[in-house]
């Protein structure tokens, strides 16, 4: 195992994108590259960061849950993981460059990891799915520093909790992939950026799950026509269907009022 390194800040924060605003999302103007020329930034800089991949779904739990709101515009940056954001930043204000989708940001992430020694941590998701993951990413990509696996029960003590962060610290993870549902995710790693010390940190929702194939991508063509969710929803439609209706309520809402504002 490679020895654990110290997380020293060595230059000044990148500057941030620019952003467009989409039903209270401040989404970022960055392609699938330039996000990770960011990582890598955001790595060199080395002081405890997370930016966030926000879908739909998360749209709508931002307009719910107000205290996400400081969470989102204390980000790094917010990714736009959803063809219907992206479409509607074309008549906000400008056009973002395209979607970047979490479930192809874990590879590309990961492919750069280990070319340039990027130790990652892969924290939540089912029991043993992260291990299955960590081998996949192993033998995909050869020499990759995987320096941590747990699936634990986030909030059960105060005391397991603490002790889960300080094995996170002590592993000097560059980059944490949580898969802790969201917006638990997203306001773990906001709560506890600074305990965790770790330069970039992104809760990737079901990103685990894809790369550990318990779970299968939508064909390419539903990805670009923003159709994945059908797909998606074929393989749990259980624990979906409930969500994309609420989620399908909530674009109805955005949708109608965004053109009675245009009206006015």
């Amino acid at each position: 195992m490679s020895r654990a390194k110290t997380h020293v800040p060595t230059a000044e924060p990148p500057s941030e994108p620019a952003v467009v605003e989409v039903w209270g999302l401040p989404l970022a103007f960055l392609t699938l590259e330039q996000t990770l020329d960011a990582v890598d930034e955001l790595i060199a800089a080395g002081r405890p960061t997370y930016f966030i991949t926000a879908n739909l779904f998360y749209a709508m739990l931002t307009d719910q849950h107000k205290d996400l709101d400081a969470i989102n515009r204390g980000a790094a940056f917010v990714l736009a993981d959803g063809m219907p954001l992206v479409w509607a930043s074309r008549y906000k204000g400008g056009p973002l460059p395209e979607r970047v989708a979490g479930s192809d940001l874990i590879f590309r992430i990961s492919e750069r990891a280990a070319g340039r020694g990027h130790r990652l941590f892969l924290l939540g998701g089912a029991p043993g799915v992260g291990e299955i993951a960590a081998e996949v990413l192993r033998e995909r990509y050869p020499g990759i520093a995987i320096v941590g696996v747990e699936a634990p029960e986030i909030g059960k003590s105060p005391e397991e909790e603490e002790a889960l962060i300080g094995r996170i610290r002590a592993a000097r993870p560059d980059i944490l992939f949580a898969a802790l549902g969201q917006p638990k995710g997203e306001r773990w790693i906001a709560a506890n950026r600074e305990a965790l010390g770790v330069p970039v940190s992104v809760q990737v929702g079901a990103s685990i799950d894809f790369v550990a194939g318990r779970l299968r991508r939508a064909p390419r063509w539903m990805q670009k026509t923003g159709l994945e969710w059908v797909f998606r929803m074929a393989q749990e439609p259980r624990r979906l269907a409930p969500r994309y209706a609420r989620t399908i309520l909530f674009l109805s809402r955005m949708l109608g009022r965004d053109v009675t504002g245009r009206g006015r």
